[in-house]
C-alpha cells in the first residue's frame, strides 16, 4: 500500500511563492464542527406584518427536525438553525453509494464547510403551504436577511496568513482557504495567483518591447522625417478646420513608434503561446489539488440529487426538458442584445466625430489642434461610463434569459448565467475596440468623396504614422479606469456600508469569560454560548455585507475580462500585462480581505474545476491569435513599412549603401489633392486653405495609396493588401501550431496525480471487498 506523498506540482507552486502550504498535507480533513456553531441563521424584523408566514416557514424546518433558537433583539429576530447529525449520516451514506462523489473526502466526515452547505440547500428548498419558498419570502421582506456564520479562531487564522495587505508578495494558504470557504474559492484563488505568477514574464517583456521603441525615439527615419517635414495637410473637418502641417504631430509620432514597432510582432506572438501555456499548467496545478482533496471525479449536478433526497426521501427528480420555442426565444433575445450593444459602438462612433469637430472649432487652440486625439480620450471615457450601466443591464437580462430556459439545476443555471454574462459584457467592452483597431481611417473615402454621417459629419481619419494609437490610447484609459475605480469602490463600498450599520445600531456586548474560553478551545458535545453570546455573534456577522450565489462569479468575470485586454489586443498595448499583474498583486489581498473581514461568510462550494471559465480562456486564446493577427497585419504599419523597404523604399534594388532604407517612407504612404481639380472645389473652402503662417495653398496631402489625377487606389495598395492577407493566415497558422504543440508536450495531469488516482480506487476497491465477508486473500 502506497504512502501519501504530497504532488510535485504543489511543492513546485510552492516554491514559486504562489501558494503557502507550510508542509501541510493537502489532504487532511477539516475539522468536524463544534456545537458552538449553528449552520445558518435567519433574520427578520419584528414589527413585520408578515409574521403568519414567518411561523409557518420556521414550522416547516421543525418539521425536518430541523433546531430552531430565536432570539429577539430590539427590532429584529433571529433564528440559529441547527441540522441533526441523522441528515448528515444520510448525505454520507448516499455520497457512498453514488456515481461520481463516492470518492469524495466527505464519505468519512462532515466538516463545517458541507453542513453549511447541506442547510443552505435545504432552507432553499423547503416551501410554506402557499408555495412560497425562502427566495420568494426574503423578496416579501418576510425574513430581512440569511447568512452562515463566520467562524472566530478560522477568521483570526486566515486574518493572520492571508488577508492583510502586508502578505501581498507571500503565497497563499489555499487548503486553509478550502477549509473554510469550500473548493469552489480555493479554485478561483489557486488559479488567480498562478495568473498572476505567469503575468511576470510577459510584464518583463512587454516593457523591453516598450524599451526598444523608446530606443528609436531621436534616431528613427520615420520620426524625422515628420518631425522636419514641411508637408502641408488636408484639414480634418469642414468649414472651420485648416491645412496643417505633419511636423505638428511630431510627439504623436513618436508615441505611435513605442507601439507599433518590430517587437510587437514577437510579442504578439509570445503572448498566444504564452495563453496557451498558463491553461495548460493550470490544468496540472487543479488536478493535483482536486487529487489531494479527493474531489477529481466530483459531479455538481450529483450532489444537488443527492441533497434532494436529504431534503425530501419522497421527492420526485427534475426531468431534463428542451424547447426548442424557448432555444429560439433565447438565442433571438440574445442576438437583439448583441445589435444593442453593437448599436452603442455606433453611437460611440457619432460622438467622437461630433467631439472632434465641436473642439476643432473651439476657441482653445490646444484642442482645436488636438481635437481628434482630444475626442478619442473623451470616447474612452464615455465608452468606461456604458460599461458601468450597461453591466447592471446585461447582468438583468442574462438572469431573465436563464429564467426562460428553466434549466434543471442551480449547476445548470450558473454555466447558462455565465456564457450569456460574459457574451454580454465580452461585445460591451470590444466593440468599440474593434472598430478602432479594423475601421477606423480606412472607411473614412478620401477628398472629394469624405464618408459622412447623415451627410453632415465626416468620418475619423488615421494619423499618418498608423491608427494603433488610438487603439492603445483606448485601451490604456478603460483599463487604468476600470482596474483603479472598480477596486476602490470593491473596497471602500463593503467598508463603508459596515461602518455605517455599525453607527447604526447599538454598540456590541463583550463576550463573556466563560464563552470566550469555549470559543477558543474543543468542547464536549451539548455545550452552547450563552445567549447574550450568541446573539453577539449574530449581530456581528449581520452588520457584514450581504453575499450571494454569484458573488464569486463577479470576481472571475473581472478577471476574465482582465485577461482578454491582456492577450487579445496585446499587440497595440505591450503594457497590458503589467498593468494586470500590479492589478492582481492588489487583487488578491483586496478580495481576501473582503471575504474574510468585510463580507458575510459565502456559502461553500464543493466542486473540481473552474466550471465553463476554462472554455471561456480556451475561446479567448484562439481569439487573441486571431485579433493580434489582424492588428500586426491590418491596423499596424507594419506590412506597409516591410514593403517599402524591399519593393519601393531606396534598398529595394540593392544599390544604395549610404542612406537608411526607410527614407522617404512617410511621403510615399501621403498622396495629394489639388484644388484646382473640379471635384475638389466644393470640399475646401479659400479660408481652410490658409496655413498658420498666413500662405496660402493650391493643394495638401492625406495618408492613402491614391493617383494623384484620378484618385483611383494605386497598384502599391493592392500589393499591400495582399502582402497583409498572407501575413495574417501565415501568422495564425505558424502560431496555431505552435498552441497545439504546447498543449500536447504538457500534460492536463502530472502522472503521479493519475498514479494515485488508481491506487486509491484499487484500495478502495478492496477495502469494499473485505467488508463485504467475500475477501479471499490469496495465501
Amino acid at each position: 500500500m502506497r504512502g501519501h506523498r504530497r504532488q510535485p506540482s504543489i511543492d513546485l507552486l510552492e516554491l514559486m511563492g504562489v501558494v503557502k502550504e507550510n508542509g501541510n498535507d493537502q489532504s487532511s480533513i477539516p475539522p468536524v464542527q463544534t456545537p458552538l456553531s449553528y449552520d445558518y441563521v435567519l433574520v427578520a424584523k419584528t414589527n413585520d406584518h408578515q409574521d403568519r408566514k414567518q411561523i409557518e416557514y420556521i414550522e416547516e424546518l421543525k418539521k425536518k427536525k430541523l433546531k430552531v433558537t430565536k432570539i429577539i433583539d430590539d427590532d429584529l429576530v433571529f433564528y440559529g438553525i441547527q441540522a441533526p447529525k441523522e441528515m448528515f449520516e444520510r448525505y454520507r451514506y448516499l455520497l457512498k453509494v453514488s456515481d461520481a462523489c463516492n470518492w469524495s473526502s466527505d464519505q468519512n466526515i462532515v466538516p463545517l464547510s458541507t453542513r453549511i452547505r447541506i442547510v443552505h440547500f435545504i432552507l432553499n428548498h423547503t416551501h410554506i403551504r402557499s408555495g412560497e419558498s425562502l427566495r420568494n419570502l426574503m423578496k416579501m421582506k418576510v425574513f430581512e436577511a440569511k447568512f452562515c456564520l463566520h467562524e472566530k479562531k478560522k477568521q483570526r487564522e486566515l486574518k493572520e496568513n492571508w488577508a492583510r495587505w502586508t502578505a501581498c508578495l507571500q503565497g497563499q494558504p489555499i487548503t486553509a482557504v478550502r477549509n473554510y470557504f469550500g473548493e469552489k474559492v480555493a479554485l478561483y484563488y489557486l488559479w488567480l495567483g498562478w495568473y498572476t505568477f505567469l503575468l511576470i514574464p510577459p510584464a518583463l517583456i512587454g516593457v523591453i518591447v516598450f524599451l526598444y521603441g523608446l530606443a528609436f525615439f531621436n534616431s528613427s527615419p520615420l520620426i524625422k522625417e515628420v518631425c522636419e517635414a514641411d508637408t502641408v495637410m488636408c484639414p480634418l473637418c469642414d468649414k472651420r478646420c485648416k491645412v496643417w502641417q505633419l511636423s505638428d504631430t511630431c510627439t504623436y509620432a513618436k508615441v505611435s513608434l513605442l507601439f507599433d514597432n518590430n517587437g510587437t510582432v514577437l510579442f504578439a506572438m509570445f503572448m498566444a503561446v504564452w495563453a496557451t501555456l498558463f491553461l495548460e499548467f493550470w490544468k496540472r496545478h487543479r488536478a493535483s489539488y482536486v487529487c489531494e482533496w479527493k474531489v477529481s471525479d466530483w459531479c455538481e449536478e450529483e450532489e444537488e440529487l443527492i441533497l434532494e433526497i436529504v431534503n425530501n426521501a419522497n421527492c420526485e427528480p427534475k426531468e431534463y426538458k428542451h424547447s426548442y420555442l424557448r432555444s429560439t426565444l433565447v438565442l433571438i433575445c440574445v442576438t437583439v442584445m448583441i445589435l444593442v450593444i453593437i448599436g452603442l459602438t455606433h453611437a460611440l462612433v457619432v460622438f467622437r466625430v461630433i467631439a472632434a469637430v465641436v473642439l476643432a472649432e473651439g476657441s482653445w487652440k490646444f484642442l482645436s489642434t488636438h481635437s481628434n486625439s482630444g475626442a478619442m480620450m473623451l470616447g474612452a471615457v464615455l465608452h468606461y461610463l456604458i460599461i458601468t450601466v450597461m453591466t447592471r443591464i446585461n447582468r438583468i437580462v442574462a438572469m431573465k434569459l436563464c429564467e426562460i430556459e428553466e434549466t434543471r439545476s442551480f449547476a445548470a443555471t450558473e454555466k447558462s448565467f455565465t456564457v450569456k454574462m460574459f457574451t454580454f459584457q465580452f461585445f460591451t467592452y470590444f466593440s468599440s475596440l474593434f472598430y478602432v483597431a479594423f475601421f477606423l481611417g480606412r472607411i473614412n473615402g478620401h477628398p472629394g468623396s469624405y464618408v459622412r454621417i447623415s451627410g453632415i459629419w465626416r468620418l475619423e481619419e488615421c494619423h499618418p504614422s498608423g491608427c494603433l494609437t488610438d487603439l492603445f490610447i483606448q485601451m490604456a484609459i478603460i483599463m487604468v479606469l476600470k482596474q483603479t475605480i472598480s477596486n476602490v469602490f470593491e473596497f471602500t463600498g463593503p467598508w463603508f456600508c459596515r461602518w455605517f450599520k455599525k453607527r447604526r445600531t447599538k454598540k456590541l456586548q463583550r463576550k463573556c469569560a466563560h464563552c470566550y474560553l469555549k470559543d477558543d478551545s474543543e468542547v464536549n458535545h451539548g455545550a452552547e454560548l450563552c445567549e447574550n453570546c450568541k446573539l453577539r455573534d449574530w449581530l456581528s456577522n449581520y452588520r457584514l455585507n450581504d453575499v450571494d450565489s454569484f458573488s464569486l462569479f463577479h470576481e472571475f468575470l473581472e478577471m476574465v475580462i482582465q485577461f482578454s485586454f491582456t492577450t487579445i489586443f496585446v499587440a497595440a498595448f505591450p503594457l497590458a500585462p503589467l498593468l494586470a499583474l500590479i492589478n492582481n498583486i492588489i487583487e488578491i489581498r483586496l478580495d481576501a480581505i473582503k471575504m474574510v473581514t468585510l463580507e458575510r461568510r459565502l456559502v461553500p462550494k464543493k466542486t473540481n474545476d473552474i466550471g465553463v471559465w476554462i472554455d471561456v480562456l480556451e475561446a479567448i486564446g484562439v481569439l487573441a491569435v486571431i485579433a493580434n493577427g489582424l492588428v500586426i497585419g491590418v491596423s499596424s504599419d507594419f506590412i506597409p513599412r516591410l514593403v517599402y523597404r524591399y519593393r519601393y523604399g531606396p534598398c529595394a534594388n540593392g544599390t544604395e549603401a549610404d542612406i537608411d532604407c526607410m527614407s522617404g517612407y512617410i511621403n510615399n504612404t501621403l498622396s495629394v489633392a489639388h484644388l484646382d481639380d473640379l471635384n475638389l472645389r466644393n470640399e475646401f473652402s479659400a479660408s481652410q486653405m490658409i496655413t498658420t503662417s498666413g500662405l496660402n495653398v493650391t493643394s495638401c496631402r492625406y495618408k492613402d495609396y491614391r493617383s494623384n489625377e484620378d484618385y483611383n487606389l494605386t497598384p502599391q495598395f493592392w500589393l499591400i493588401l495582399a502582402v497583409r492577407f498572407a501575413f495574417v493566415i501565415l501568422f495564425e497558422h505558424v502560431v496555431v501550431i505552435c498552441k497545439f504543440i504546447a498543449a500536447w508536450f504538457v500534460p492536463s495531469a502530472p502522472l503521479q496525480v493519475k498514479n494515485d488516482r488508481l491506487f486509491d480506487k484499487l484500495n478502495r476497491l478492496k477495502e469494499e471487498l473485505r467488508h463485504s465477508n467475500l475477501w479471499e486473500p490469496v495465501h
